[in-house]
């Protein structure tokens, strides 16, 4: 069972403003049936699928990955590479009733992870850094603003916190596809994300007072 968007959660400018279909809609079920044939076609061979794997996948695994990292140009550079390990990685795909998404997910999450041990010890892993390109907020991409809107407030978050909410709401994976990328129970990783919600919650509540 998937939960509202965290916009209808906590307010209607935080995050969501890429518009996608009701989690657990027909047509989200249909998108992630989809997914899982392109995955199956990807893998015998047909290059085309893997094209329209990356299309269908792109939207998600950016968002995940931009909440998770210091910069937008870092963001990008890891997007197109975990792209490549998904890629590297489809002779080792099996279904076996397991969704692709949480397959694809948990190759972002280790190179979301990679990246952060590069880091410097000094730069804490939720700090925020403007792009070095010199562009304003004006000039930002709607999407952008959500990313950094959803990273400032969840700085505030356990690691563990912090990476249930990117997965569930800036990745739209279910609480089962999320406890997958994981290595948690379901139940776990709703645990998690509820408390996140009220940690915003109040850190939003704190904010708006002052």
């Amino acid at each position: 069972m998937r939960d509202r968007p965290l916009s209808a959660t906590l307010r209607p400018t935080f995050v969501g403003r890429v518009r996608r279909a009701p989690a657990g809609s027909p047509s989200t079920v249909a998108h992630e049936a989809d997914v899982d044939a392109l995955a199956q076609a990807a893998t015998r061979g047909d290059t085309e699928a893997v094209g329209r794997l990356y299309d269908a996948l792109v939207d998600r695994i950016y968002p995940y990955v931009a909440v998770r990292v210091r910069r937008r140009e870092d963001a990008e550079d890891l997007t197109q590479l975990v792209f490549e390990r998904i890629v590297g990685a489809l002779p080792r795909y099996r279904h076996n009733g397991r969704p692709f998404a949480a397959f694809a997910f948990r190759i972002a999450r280790n190179a979301v992870i990679d990246h952060q041990r590069r880091l410097k010890p000094t730069e804490p892993l939720g700090a925020i850094a403007e792009s070095s390109d010199g562009m304003g907020v004006e000039a930002m991409s709607l999407r952008e603003e959500s990313i950094r809107e959803l990273r400032s407030a969840i700085r505030h978050l356990t690691p563990d916190q912090q990476e249930a909410l990117a997965l569930r709401y800036a990745a739209g994976l279910s609480a089962e596809e999320a406890a997958r990328v994981m290595g948690r129970h379901a139940g776990t990783v709703r645990g998690l994300t509820f408390r996140a919600i009220e940690s915003l919650r109040r850190h939003l509540s704190a904010e708006a007072g002052r």
